[in-house]
């Protein structure tokens, strides 16, 4: 079976496109869809073809892709849960002998972090044709896997215009 290449002949110049999204989730395991603001961010940056990297810039948090069904994200939910129970105990959580990276209003979120070892921090995608390159079905999220906070993703593109 033969592949299909699509050439591209004409000059282009590379250019690069950064922009920070700013998300305010809600809840524990909560799917954020993003997908429409990243198509929004490829036209922006009037990047024909390339790619688009798509980063967290939390410890507690993940970008997925898959697709946006609530049955299947419930399953996702109940697998994390599974994996990685909020109820049982964390060295992380106990404030009397943890000593590391502690803030004025540090939570509880041990399960947070040990929930994120089996996510990827960022996703990165094609672009061609000014089009983001996904699936039928596939959607990007943030997932929270926290409590109720402001979220950031960095968002870079790279490509020729």
């Amino acid at each position: 079976m033969l592949a299909t290449v699509d050439i591209i002949e004409s000059i282009s110049v590379m250019k690069t496109f950064h922009q920070t999204l700013s998300i305010k989730t809600s809840n524990c395991l909560e799917f954020i869809d993003i997908t429409e603001q990243i198509i929004d961010l490829v036209k922006k940056s009037q990047i024909s073809n390339g790619i688009i990297n798509i980063q967290t810039k939390h410890t507690t948090t993940g970008i997925i892709i898959n697709e946006h069904e609530p049955l299947l994200l419930s399953d996702i939910k109940s697998t994390l849960e599974r994996l990685v129970p909020q109820e049982i105990t964390y060295q992380h959580n106990n404030f009397k002998i943890r000593t590391v990276n502690m803030t004025a209003n540090e939570r509880e979120n041990g399960h947070s972090h040990c929930k994120a070892i089996f996510l990827r921090t960022s996703e990165t995608l094609n672009i061609f044709a000014g089009e983001l390159q996904l699936g039928t079905w596939q959607r990007i999220f943030l997932l929270e896997l926290d409590s109720s906070q402001t979220r950031n993703i960095s968002v870079m593109l790279m490509g020729m215009v």
